[in-house]
């Protein structure tokens, strides 16, 4: 009984770890509100249905590996991305961190990380709820044609209303990276102004 307890103390001790270097380092900096937390969660909770949502159609007859694969690569790097929006509060998204080749311990500059995220904002505002509003509005696609007669909102029933329910969170996408783009930029640029004033 006793080897059995020391068995289980590394993985413990491991996972310990594990779970204070991740709290660390997406643990938001001073200067961030309540408010401005629950947005930045909210990113990647707004993502993760659509990209569930996808997953089931990559592995569906009639699709090749190279489709299929575009389709789990599409759900993942949507997820990695609306992810990095935890970097506009925490410290990653200040210093880079020590994994980061030549720039480890570095200040993140604040225009390049604010211009990207304008930049991420914006598309993904005008993509994700702006033509995506109006498509369905029209009740055609993106690019303004006819909807197939496969779409899933023209399904009916619950087909079109779990499409619904995990495609509608995307469109909060972009406004909510917009809140936390202004929001990292006002808390920036007051941080650095600081110092100079004291």
């Amino acid at each position: 009984m006793q080897q059995l307890e020391h068995a289980k103390e590394p993985m413990t001790v491991r996972s310990g770890r594990l779970r204070v270097a991740w709290r660390a380092a997406h643990e938001p900096v001073a200067g961030v509100s309540r408010r401005v937390r629950l947005v930045a969660y909210a990113v990647p909770l707004a993502v993760l249905p659509s990209s569930i949502w996808r997953l089931p159609a990559a592995f569906g007859d009639g699709r090749g590996l190279g489709e299929r694969a575009y389709v789990v690569f599409l759900s993942v790097l949507s997820d990695v991305f609306a992810f990095a929006a935890i970097g506009l509060i925490a410290r990653w998204g200040e210093v880079f961190p020590h994994w980061v080749p030549f720039l480890r311990g570095r200040r993140v500059p604040r225009r390049a990380a604010v211009f990207q995220a304008t930049i991420g904002a914006v598309s993904l505002t005008l993509l994700f709820t702006l033509l995506f509003v109006a498509s369905e509005a029209r009740g055609t696609t993106i690019r303004g044609g006819d909807l197939p007669a496969d779409y899933p909102s023209r399904a009916g029933g619950w087909e079109a209303a779990w499409f619904y329910v995990c495609y509608v969170p995307l469109t909060l996408w972009g406004p909510l990276l917009g809140v936390l783009t202004v929001a990292y930029w006002k808390r920036r640029s007051t941080a650095e102004r600081t110092p100079a004033a004291a």
